[in-house]
């Protein structure tokens, strides 16, 4: 998959799951995708400073990801 491709396919699935945080004041921004199929993303909002971030991060964006697209490995927050 080409670099415009994974971002392309990474966006889309992100905005499946933007409506969830945007209603808790939160939101996701997509930084990077390395070739190894790390994504990085930034918390913003609600999201960025609530003690259940990590857990949103993880279970709710990550898994939701790695369904959709199984070569990404892991998405990590930029802080």
């Amino acid at each position: 998959m080409t670099e415009t491709a994974w971002k392309e396919k990474v966006k889309e699935v992100l905005d499946q799951v933007r409506p969830a945080l945007q209603r808790d004041g939160g939101d996701v921004e997509l930084i990077d995708i390395s070739n190894d199929g790390i994504v990085t993303v930034k918390l913003q909002g609600a999201c960025a400073g609530c003690p259940m971030s990590q857990m949103t991060l993880k279970m709710g964006i990550e898994q939701h990801i790695k369904r959709q697209i199984p070569e990404v490995k892991e998405v990590r927050n930029l802080k």
